[in-house]
C-alpha cells in the first residue's frame, strides 16, 4: 500500500473488486431478465421491490466502508489490535443488520408494496419477493462484510472469487427455481428470490473460509467478544453517511417509482430494467471506488499526500473511461440492451430515448463517485452526504415531477443529466477543498503545524 507504483497498486486492488462488482450486478440483473419471461408486471413487482432491497444492500456496504476505512488506516498505523477489533465488531454488525431486516421484512413488505401501486397483481409479486429477500438477508450482510475484510489487507482476488461463487450459484437456479426445470419445483418470482439468498449464503460462507484460512493480517477472534462503543463508533463515523447517501438512492428510487407509476405500469418496468442495465456500468466504478478507499486510508495514516493525489487522478480517469463506454452502449444498442428484457414494442418506444437521455449523465458520475471515496477515506464522508442528498432528493425528484407534468413523460428523464451537472460542480469544489484542508498540509506539516503533523481527523465543515 505504500510502497508499489500508485497505477499498479490501484490496479491490482481496483480489478477484482471491478470484476467481482460486476457479477454482483448479475444478482439483480439475471433475476429480472428471468423474471420478466413471466410476465411484464411481475418485471415491475421487482422494481418496485428495488428500494427495499437497495435499503439493505446500502447498510451492508456502508458498515463494510466503516470497517474497510478504519481497519486500512490502522494497518497503516501499525495498530494491529484496532485492526483486529475493527473486524470483530464489523462481523457484530452485520449479525446485528440481518434481524434488524429480517422483522421488517417479516412484517411490512406488502405494505410497503401497496404505498407504490394498487395492482393487485404487481403487489403480489413483490410482496412474495421481497419478503423473502428481507428475511434472508443474512447472506448478503455477512458476505458483504467478510469481502470487505478481505480488500481491507489487499485479498481483493479472494473477494472477487466469494461475490462470483455467489453469483453463478443464483445464475444457475434462477431458471431451475423460476420454471421448475429437472427435478425443481415451479416457485415462479418465489424461485427468483430463493436463487438470490441462497447465493449469497453461500459466498458469505466462502468468504468467512477465505478470511479465517487465507487472510493472516487479521484474527476473527470471538471468545469473550463484547461490543466495543469506541470502534463501533469509529465505523460509523464514516460508514453513516455512506449508509444515507446509499439510503438517499432508494428513497429516489421510491419517489421516481411513484412518479412513472402515475404514467402507466411500463414506465415503471423501463426503469426497473435501465437501473438492472446501469448496474453493469456503475458496478465496476463502484469497485474501482471500493479500491481507491483503502489505498487513500492508508497513505493518510502513513502521511503520504503524493500517492493520495496521483491515486485520486488516476481514480477520475479510469472511472470517466468507464462511463465513457456506457454512454456509448446506450446509445448505441439501447433496443439490444432493452430486449433482454423482453420488452414489448411499448417499452421500446419508451425505453430507448430514456435510456440515452440518462446516459448524458454518465461522465459527471464519474467525478462524484471518486470524490465520494476520497471524502470517505479522509473521514470527511459528510461532504458526500451533502452531493447525494441535493442530487437524488433536492433535484432529480422534483425536476421529474415537474418535467413529467408539465412536458411529459419523455421529459421525466431529463431530470438525471441535470442533476448530475451540478452534483458535478460541487463535488469539484469539495474535491479543492479536501486538497486544501486536509492533503495540502501533509506536505509540509512543520510549516502549517509547528508542534507536530496535521491530525488524522481533518478540519470540520
Amino acid at each position: 500500500m505504500g510502497v508499489m507504483p500508485v497505477n499498479r497498486l490501484l490496479l491490482t486492488m481496483s480489478l477484482p473488486m471491478m470484476i467481482s462488482m460486476l457479477v454482483q450486478a448479475l444478482y439483480n440483473v439475471v433475476d429480472s431478465v428471468f423474471v420478466s419471461y413471466i410476465s411484464e408486471d411481475a418485471l415491475a413487482a421487482v422494481g418496485l421491490a428495488f428500494p427495499a432491497q437497495n435499503l439493505m444492500i446500502s447498510v451492508a456496504v456502508g458498515t463494510g466502508v466503516g470497517i474497510n476505512a478504519l481497519l486500512s488506516k490502522s494497518l497503516g498505523e501499525k495498530n494491529f489490535e484496532t485492526a483486529n477489533q475493527a473486524a470483530v465488531n464489523g462481523v457484530f454488525l452485520a449479525f446485528c443488520s440481518w434481524a434488524i431486516f429480517a422483522v421488517l421484512g417479516g412484517l411490512f413488505s406488502r405494505t410497503f408494496m401497496t404505498l407504490q401501486t394498487q395492482v393487485d397483481s404487481i403487489i403480489s409479486y413483490g410482496t412474495t419477493y421481497l419478503s423473502i429477500v428481507s428475511v434472508v438477508c443474512v447472506g448478503m450482510m455477512f458476505q458483504i462484510c467478510f469481502e470487505r475484510l478481505l480488500q481491507s489487507t489487499g485479498k481483493t482476488i479472494f473477494t472477487m472469487i466469494s461475490q462470483a461463487t455467489g453469483a453463478v450459484i443464483n445464475l444457475i437456479l434462477d431458471p431451475l427455481l423460476i420454471f421448475g426445470l429437472g427435478p425443481f419445483p415451479e416457485m415462479g418470482i418465489a424461485g427468483a428470490a430463493w436463487a438470490t439468498v441462497l447465493g449469497q449464503i453461500v459466498g458469505a460462507l466462502l468468504g468467512l473460509y477465505c478470511n479465517l484460512r487465507l487472510n493472516p493480517e487479521i484474527i476473527l477472534n470471538f471468545r469473550g467478544f463484547r461490543p466495543s462503543g469506541a470502534i463501533i463508533r469509529k465505523i460509523y463515523a464514516v460508514g453513516v453517511p455512506s449508509i444515507i447517501m446509499s439510503s438517499i438512492g432508494s428513497v429516489m428510487t421510491f419517489g421516481m417509482n411513484k412518479i412513472l407509476g402515475a404514467f402507466n405500469s411500463t414506465a415503471v418496468a423501463v426503469f426497473s430494467a435501465y437501473f438492472k442495465l446501469e448496474s453493469f456500468i456503475f458496478m465496476p466504478v463502484f469497485g474501482l471506488n471500493n479500491g481507491i478507499v483503502p489505498i487513500i486510508a492508508y497513505n493518510y495514516g502513513a502521511r503520504k499526500p503524493d500517492r493520495m493525489v496521483r491515486t485520486a487522478k488516476l481514480g477520475v480517469l479510469y472511472a470517466l473511461g468507464i462511463m465513457l463506454v456506457g454512454v456509448a452502449l446506450f446509445w448505441i444498442v439501447p433496443r439490444q440492451l432493452l430486449g433482454i428484457f423482453n420488452a414489448s414494442d411499448y417499452m421500446l418506444e419508451i425505453g430507448i430515448p430514456a435510456l440515452r437521455l440518462i446516459s448524458l449523465s454518465f461522465p459527471f458520475a464519474a467525478f462524484g463517485i471518486v470524490t465520494s471515496s476520497v471524502c470517505q477515506a479522509l473521514g470527511h464522508g459528510v461532504l458526500s452526504l451533502i452531493v447525494s442528498v441535493l442530487r437524488q432528493l433536492v433535484l432529480i425528484l422534483p425536476s421529474a415531477w415537474l418535467l413529467g407534468h408539465f412536458v411529459g413523460l419523455a421529459a421525466t428523464w431529463l431530470a438525471f443529466p441535470f442533476a448530475e451537472i451540478f452534483s458535478f460542480s460541487l463535488s469539484c469544489f469539495f474535491m479543492f477543498y479536501m486538497y486544501r484542508t486536509v492533503i495540502q498540509p501533509l506536505e509540509h506539516p512543520a510549516a502549517e503545524y509547528p508542534e507536530g503533523p496535521a491530525p488524522l481527523q481533518g478540519p470540520a465543515l
